[in-house]
């Protein structure tokens, strides 16, 4: 981000919710970033932020060597605000007591204001709230300048705040949507208390980002590899706005994609959005090693080997070309660190590309969430059908074919899958669902079709919803909607006479078949 927006350091003190406190701030438009909690004095410093939220941790504050903040950072005038293990850290740190109690709160929990007003918890925050607390310890006294201005039945302290320094903190977990009025408590701190000017908005990052893209690459050539997935769609989008025909996209198209989808990466990116695409049809390529093969994660290598085999071949006929575009989103820097080097490296959102391939890496949504990759790319004229697009895994229908992947089993899987997911469509549920789709199975059953014995495959229907893919609940499609979609695939799609709904949730099971 340009150093003239405002951010928010998010430390993560190991806690499951990081990420979600993070979203949260953005949702207040204001950028926020994720740092270690061993982050020091100095290089707080040097980021300058507007503010500082210390997020919940599993540790508890007794055990040696848990996590601690650098008490420099408490003098750096920055305003502060911790949530659950952040608040007793802040009164521990700060001179308080933070008690072992006897039992936690998990869950739902009744917090109550108490008397005496409070800047957090103004007028404009119910007197009584319904909050996500998971803490076992308590802070039982505030540091000296503090004052409690909230408790639980087990949280004599559930908030506390020193006003005249600008540090607060909550025992709930205000970004979590179980609790009441979360978002408002948030926002108050950020908005009203760190007197942060919510200004940030996707037009300034697209603004940010195309001067970043045109001050990194200058004029020269950029190749990205275009998978027709979200990320790589809105990546493509936001260079070429950058840096024009100076771009060049080479698509992969692997015979194992969603019906229709390949002409549709086409159409929007050659002809309408005037991106130059080099279109690699390799479908019987891919079928030819797929032959026989039967292992699921055999199969995943192969499709992602030939991926990088294909790519290099049509990459070097772009010898101009020093610059790699990528996909890369912001919980995929989180979740492995750092990404500072020059040279590329193994990674998903290409099929693994190798490190001898010598290009410079341009990864214009690295500071970007899912939900804000698709708002971007509405902002810069992408359709809804490559936007809104749900989550479709790198080998494509290659793991939602169980067992040997041939081109008739392709056939049947896009016309099946493609029913599902316009049902879905119609039934106006395609916001409310992660990803709905169809697998088919390796296995044939008789059945009854007319006057005549059947002895065809299965079509297993699989929908869930989910925030972020780690955990997801199996959905719960209205019965109607699953015997129209029964009746549509089994009438319309040659080679089935049955269909199935999984109702497995993840964990224990995850969310592809293989």
């Amino acid at each position: 981000m340009s150093g003239d927006v405002a951010t928010v350091l998010v430390v993560d003190f190991g806690a499951q919710y990081a990420q979600l406190i993070a979203r949260r701030v953005r949702e207040c438009r204001i950028y926020s970033e994720i740092v270690p909690h061993d982050i020091t004095a100095d290089a707080v410093r040097a980021k300058a932020p507007a503010a500082i939220v210390l997020s919940g941790g599993p540790a508890s504050v007794h055990v040696d060597g848990a996590p601690r903040l650098d008490p420099e950072i408490y003098d750096l005038g920055v305003p502060i605000f911790g949530i659950c293990y952040g608040a007793q850290l802040i009164a521990q740190q700060l001179g308080g007591t933070v008690g072992r109690n006897d039992r936690g709160e998990y869950g739902r929990t009744s917090l109550t204001k108490r008397a005496g007003g409070s800047a957090l918890l103004d007028d404009s925050i119910a007197e009584e709230l319904t909050v996500w607390m998971s803490h076992f310890d308590a802070i039982t006294e505030v540091p000296e300048g503090f004052e409690a201005t909230a408790s639980t039945p087990n949280a004599p302290v559930a908030a506390l705040e020193c006003e005249a320094r600008v540090i607060y903190g909550v025992q709930h977990h205000p970004e979590v949507v179980h609790s009441e009025q979360g978002q408002d408590v948030l926002r108050r701190f950020l908005v009203d208390l760190a007197g942060i000017d919510p200004t940030w908005t996707m037009s300034n990052i697209i603004t940010d980002s195309v001067a970043a893209i045109r001050e990194q690459v200058g004029d020269n050539k950029v190749i990205c590899a275009l998978s027709g997935g979200v990320d790589s769609a809105v990546a493509a989008a936001m260079v070429h706005k950058a840096v024009g025909d100076q771009l060049t996209c080479i698509y992969v198209d692997t015979g194992l994609m969603r019906l229709n989808e390949s002409d549709q990466v086409v159409e929007t990116f050659q002809k309408h959005q005037g991106i130059e695409l080099i279109h690699v049809d390799a479908g019987e390529r891919y079928f030819t090693k797929l032959a026989g093969v039967t292992e699921p994660e055999t199969k995943r290598k192969i499709i992602g080997e030939q991926f990088i085999r294909i790519f290099e071949e049509f990459a070097r006929g772009l010898d101009d070309a020093q610059f790699l575009v990528q996909g890369t989103l912001y919980p995929d820097v989180i979740e492995s660190g750092t990404k500072d080097a020059a040279k590329i490296k193994s990674h998903h959102n290409v099929g693994g590309l190798p490190d001898d391939l010598k290009f410079d890496l341009v990864e214009p949504l690295r500071n970007l969430f899912k939900d804000e990759v698709r708002k971007v790319g509405s902002e810069l004229g992408l359709p809804d059908e490559i936007v809104l697009r749900q989550p479709f895994p790198g080998p494509g229908l290659g793991v939602r074919i169980i067992g040997e992947v041939t081109p008739d089993k392709v056939e049947i899987l896009q016309h099946a899958d493609a029913i599902v997911r316009a049902e879905i469509r119609e039934a106006g549920l395609e916001t409310d669902i992660w990803q709905a789709f169809a697998v088919l199975a390796d296995i044939r059953s008789v059945g009854v079709m007319g006057d005549e014995r059947t002895y065809a495959r299965p079509i297993i229907i699989r929908a869930v919803t989910s925030d972020d893919a780690m955990t997801a609940d199996w959905a719960r499609l209205p019965y109607d909607l699953l015997e129209k979609m029964s009746n549509r695939i089994i009438n319309e799609v040659d080679g089935v006479n049955r269909v199935v709904y999984d109702v497995t949730s993840k964990p224990p099971g995850t969310i592809e078949w293989e």
